[in-house]
Order: C-alpha cells, then sequence, then structure tokens
C-alpha cells in the first residue's frame, strides 16, 4: 500500500487521531486531554497494513499536532513510547522531564 494516499487527522469528536485511506479508518491514535497534556492511551493498525509504516506516520503527525499547540505528550501507549525513544532528538522535548524516567526515556 502506498502511504502518501493517506489522510491524517484529529478526530476531536472520538479524541483519536486517525489515518484514513478513503472512508477507511486504517490506523488510530487514542487520547485523553489532560490539562496542557495529551495522554496517548492506545494505537492501533488495521492488521493487514501492520509493517508499512503507517503507525509510525500517524504517531509523528499527532506529535507535530501536540507540538504545534504548545503542550506536551504522556506516552501511556507503548507504541507511541517506543516511537520517542526512537526519535529522542526529535521528540523528548514534549514529554515533560518528571514523566521521562517513568516512560524510560
Amino acid at each position: 500500500m502506498e502511504t502518501s494516499a493517506l489522510t491524517l487527522h484529529n478526530n476531536l469528536e472520538r479524541q483519536r487521531y486517525e489515518a484514513r485511506e478513503g472512508p477507511e479508518v486504517v490506523a488510530f491514535a487514542e487520547y485523553r486531554p489532560a490539562a496542557n497534556a495529551v495522554m496517548f492511551t492506545h494505537t492501533g493498525v488495521d492488521q493487514k497494513r501492520e509493517g508499512q509504516g503507517i503507525g509510525s506516520r500517524l504517531i509523528r503527525f499527532a506529535l507535530e499536532d501536540v507540538r504545534a499547540k504548545g503542550q506536551s505528550a504522556i506516552p501511556m501507549c507503548p507504541f507511541v513510547a517506543a516511537f520517542i525513544q526512537r526519535h529522542l532528538e526529535d521528540y523528548l522535548e514534549l514529554v515533560h522531564p518528571a514523566h521521562r524516567r517513568i516512560f524510560g526515556l
């Protein structure tokens, strides 16, 4: 699948970032607002789409949105924490220093 055909957006009503291919949601990252932060709670990718970078592309989009809003990220979801760990130089500053050790960052 060509991931450039994806549409990425924040579904405010459902409190999740979504990757869509046409009308179909192929990946999502659920979150909960927490003061001036976004707590990422769960990420899911359609089984047929796993291993194609869609989840990573979605999390990058979500973290850039968090940054643009001047918020911090709380990576409760292991996938989000692992993504930040792989891209520390780009996203570590989004995680409050007090939370970094909790998530192994």
